[in-house]
């Protein structure tokens, strides 16, 4: 594996992925190849478009790493996409049925009359009646996807795409190539390599930072600590995954679900799974959803401090709430993690996508900022290097009272326009002196005529 996209950046900062879409991009797949959806103009304007836009949003909040946004995927219920991109399109899964209640993981299961229970029961699955495969006549297509968002900027593209692992616990087969006894092993391992081909073309594309999206390492680990024989075949299977890859940066994203914003589990633990994604797992950088765990467990990375080439990513923002946390608030909770990991091995990110049903825009917008202007906070307190944060430059800010009248036009206009306004509010007009302040200074006149006036 190789650093690339936080080579020498410390404290980069980034979002996990997805991203909220713009209100006009109505468009999907829809289980189309993305080459015949291109075909469509209207298509083809939306998604080029959207990547453009969501590239601008990240940039403008002063994200080192950006995304893509997840823009391919469907605008589906609570996010199914994010499972159901691959398996649409490989060979060995057909038909779209209600998951039966036999084949839903213990895990993901909730009473009627909740949100989840909503989600998880309506969401529709294929049947595995083959051996899963790459499908030439409808991959994947991630270089693709890859080439036209990195086209649209100088920043690093971070692409992330699910892990093969976590698609298995919605799959119900009926194909002698996967028994049951087998627990889904031979499974998961036909779409790790399935997955590991798609990511081979995107490192020959050029891509030099690819995200696996939630194993199930961390998972059983916390609710099935004694499944060794299974945690050993997933850890195992996941560096089959990433077989390859050497050129580029492996980021490993592990959170605790994130359909429509929700909380899918109620205990949450890295405490069994650090050791295995830290020493065992081939990747450079993980990903551990803090920020809305309360940074709980912080204390255990201190075990690795000074220990691991390896990089953190801790979560400094929230994907479910939506008060946009201050930079303030950010640079505390990374002072609070440099306790514990060195500051050359820490990354700020969100705890998870902002997308799929989550938050609007603006907020996720904001959230981003924050956590990209709390780490030049921490940056300055250590004598690093600062981001440039477009969207905190006060010369750029958008919504600027004008400057006065009297500085606009020649002198002659001038002389017209100030006693019209001395006339029509008393005490409106610029003091003696103050005719080259602009914009912001005039705010406290326009708050004491307020006053005045009421």
């Amino acid at each position: 594996m190789a650093f690339t996209a936080t080579k020498n950046v410390p404290l980069a900062s980034t979002t996990t992925g997805s991203w909220p879409r713009p209100a006009w991009y109505s468009q999907s797949l829809w289980g189309r190849p993305l080459d015949t959806a291109m075909l469509d103009p209207i298509y083809r304007e939306q998604f080029s478009d959207a990547l453009a836009v969501v590239v601008s949003d990240q940039e403008r909040a002063g994200l080192d790493i950006v995304t893509c946004g997840d823009y391919f995927l469907d605008a589906d219920l609570a996010g199914r996409s994010w499972h159901h991109y691959p398996l649409q399109r490989w060979r060995g899964v057909v038909y779209d049925e209600l998951q039966p209640e036999g084949t839903r993981s213990d895990l993901l299961k909730y009473p009627p009359g909740t949100l989840l229970n909503e989600i998880y029961t309506s969401w529709r699955w294929p049947v595995v009646t083959g051996k899963i495969s790459h499908n030439p006549r409808n991959p994947l297509e991630y270089a693709k996807i890859y080439r036209m968002t990195q086209a649209r900027t100088r920043k690093p593209v971070k692409f992330g795409t699910v892990s093969g692992q976590v698609m298995a616990l919605f799959l119900d087969s009926h194909t002698p190539e996967y028994r049951i006894e087998d627990n889904k092993q031979q499974m998961i391992w036909d779409m790790a390599t399935a997955i590991n081909r798609e990511l081979r073309e995107l490192v020959a594309s050029g891509c030099s930072v690819i995200q696996i999206e939630e194993p199930t390492i961390h998972f059983i680990a916390c609710y099935y600590p004694d499944a060794t024989d299974t945690l050993n075949f997933l850890t195992e299977a996941l560096n089959h995954e990433l077989e390859g890859l050497e050129n580029a940066e492996i980021w490993i994203h592990t959170c605790w679900g994130n359909p429509m914003m929700q909380r899918v589990f109620d205990k949450t633990s890295y405490a069994n799974a650090l050791e295995i994604y830290l020493d065992r797992v081939r990747c450079d950088v993980l990903t551990l959803e803090m920020k809305d765990r309360g940074l709980a467990e912080l204390e255990l990375l201190g075990g690795w401090k000074g220990k691991t080439r390896k990089k953190l990513a801790i979560g400094v923002v929230s994907h479910r709430t939506l008060n946009a946390e201050t930079p303030e608030e950010v640079a505390r909770d990374i002072r609070k993690a440099l306790q514990y990991v060195n500051v050359e091995n820490l990354v700020v990110t969100s705890d998870c996508g902002f997308g799929r049903q989550g938050a609007n825009r603006l907020v996720a917008f904001y959230k981003s900022a924050a956590a990209a202007q709390g780490a030049n906070i921490v940056r300055r307190e250590h004598g690093l290097p600062a981001t440039y944060v477009p969207c905190a430059d006060p010369q750029l800010s958008q919504d600027l009272v004008p400057p006065a009248f009297e500085e606009v036009g020649s002198s002659v206009a001038s002389e017209r326009v100030a006693p019209k306004l001395q006339d029509r509010s008393s005490g409106f007009a610029p003091a003696s002196g103050d005719t080259e302040r602009h914009g912001l200074s005039q705010a406290p006149r326009f708050s004491a005529l307020l006053r005045e006036r009421h």
